[in-house]
């Protein structure tokens, strides 16, 4: 017993000296508290983060992005950086204030300067340019659909000045606030589940993407203009969304014979094409629609109009009604694009137009589509700034053919100010010009299209793209 109550004394004795020690402790902690108050409250202070929800989503989506635990009423500059599939890198940024708790969230807030100005929760996205340094003439054109963009965006301290165009990218980086908080976000064409099947069958190219499930879906047979090659995105998108899309090459593909530089196929192969995707055991046969774009658009017109083939409906963003030289009857060669450019018009910088050549006037009337004899409805997109396309004359001459046939309720047209030709998927930057080619000479193209209202009108027409297809394509309501 007499141990026991030693070692019990011996166990006090060392607990009230150790509280004693921790007495004196925070008597000289709050002996300096008023001098060093403000730095023992920062360092206190839970760390900045920045949240993206979601983080992984597809390129059509929105997302919430919002900055905690930031310093009150403090400018904070957002940046999104990404490379492209060549490594070049693309930036955009945005000023921001946070509010009273130190809180700045992009779906409610203004943006004060920066790649853009006002509420836009997805600006630095579609307000994505190539930073200074890089190649000229990029535009943001995604080849594998089967990896996402990686995007990273960033918290920066102060308000950071747009990089110029002049001076490197590093030196200009240099510059820029320190970072207090990131986080990266992936956007995808492809969604899970979708499937992409390369189609090299009965001399038909191009690339088959289906919707999760076994079908049958509504489909789409997709045609793009005369950059040539196999684009796969916008099909990519339309399988996500639920209908199987048929991304078609017809020029400048290699593994369609004849010079890359002339269209080598003719209706015949369209009508293969088409009548494909018709007979697919997972597409619904009666429920095929055709979207062109720019080229694509006489291409999708002359398929519905003059192909014995029966399109549920059509859809053309900024394309002509018919082409200055004849397309080939049966499969042949047609004379090169590049050969006659009497209607090509430059600007002070050297850029090229090509709006003149789609000038109905231009354009033989043997050359144009029937589109008197359209038995389907078509949507007609059409971008008011418009520098590659004559888009509102040839959807004014397309209108009355129409209206003269006594069939205007097959007809709808939106038209947007400000837009240019290339109106894409939504959330996607803008090229006003860009890189056409390189040999034998660098040629540089104009698209058109100021930043803020072409993304206003990528967002829109995309709605009503897919509203169109389900109404036509599914026969019912997109909500």
């Amino acid at each position: 017993m007499l141990r026991a109550h030693t070692c019990v004394t011996v166990l006090c004795r060392l607990s009230d000296k150790f509280v004693l020690q921790w007495v004196n402790i925070y008597r000289k902690i709050a002996c300096v508290q008023p001098a060093v108050g403000q730095v023992r409250w920062k360092t206190c202070r839970p760390a900045p983060f920045l949240t993206a929800k979601p983080n992984r989503a597809l390129i059509d989506e929105p997302i919430t992005l919002e900055g905690r635990h930031l310093p009150p009423h403090s400018p904070i500059t957002v940046c999104a950086r990404m490379h492209n599939e060549d490594g070049d890198l693309w930036e955009a940024f945005s000023h921001y204030n946070t509010d009273g708790r130190g809180v700045v969230n992009l779906t409610r807030d203004e943006s004060v300067g920066g790649s853009y100005v006002g509420c836009e929760p997805m600006g630095l996205f579609w307000a994505l340019q190539p930073a200074p340094g890089e190649r000229e003439g990029l535009r943001l054109r995604k080849k594998n659909v089967e990896t996402p963009y990686s995007v990273q965006l960033s918290l920066l301290e102060g308000h950071i000045p747009v990089p110029s165009s002049h001076g490197s990218n590093k030196e200009q980086r240099q510059r820029g606030g320190q970072e207090l908080a990131a986080v990266t976000v992936e956007r995808w064409y492809m969604a899970p589940g979708v499937r992409r099947i390369e189609i090299r069958q009965n001399r038909v190219v191009g690339t088959l993407f289906l919707p999760p499930g076994p079908g049958p879906f509504p489909a789409m047979v997709d045609l793009w203009g005369m950059g040539g090659g196999l684009i796969e995105y916008r099909s990519a998108l339309f399988a996500s969304r639920g209908f199987a899309s048929l991304s078609l090459a017809y020029f400048g593909h290699k593994d369609i014979p004849g010079p890359l530089n002339t269209i080598n196929v003719g209706d015949a192969y369209f009508k293969t094409a088409f009548q494909f995707l018709q007979d697919h055991p997972q597409v619904c046969g009666d429920r095929v629609g055709i979207m062109g774009l720019s080229f694509g658009v006489y291409l999708a017109l002359r398929i519905a109009t003059q192909i014995d083939v029966n399109p549920r409906c059509v859809i053309g963003v900024n394309g002509p009604i018919g082409n200055i030289n004849k397309l080939s009857d049966s499969d042949g060669m047609t004379k090169s694009f590049e050969g006659d450019q009497k209607h090509w018009s430059y600007d002070e910088e050297g850029y090229v137009s090509f709006r003149e050549v789609s000038m109905p006037n231009n354009i033989p009337h043997e050359n144009k589509a029937n589109v008197e004899n359209l038995c389907c409805p078509l949507l007609y997109i059409v971008g008011e700034d418009d520098l590659s396309c004559a888009a509102i004359e040839n959807a004014d001459e397309i209108e009355k053919k129409i209206k003269d046939a006594g069939k205007s309720h097959l007809f709808t047209r939106l038209s947007y100010p400000g837009a240019g030709h290339l109106i894409e998927p939504p959330y996607t930057p803008n090229a006003r010009a860009s890189m056409w080619t390189t040999q034998p000479k660098k040629l540089i193209t104009l698209w058109g299209g100021h930043l803020v209202p072409h993304a206003a009108a990528q967002e829109d027409a995309w709605k009503r793209t897919l509203e169109f297809m389900e109404r036509h394509l599914r026969g019912k309501e997109y909500k």
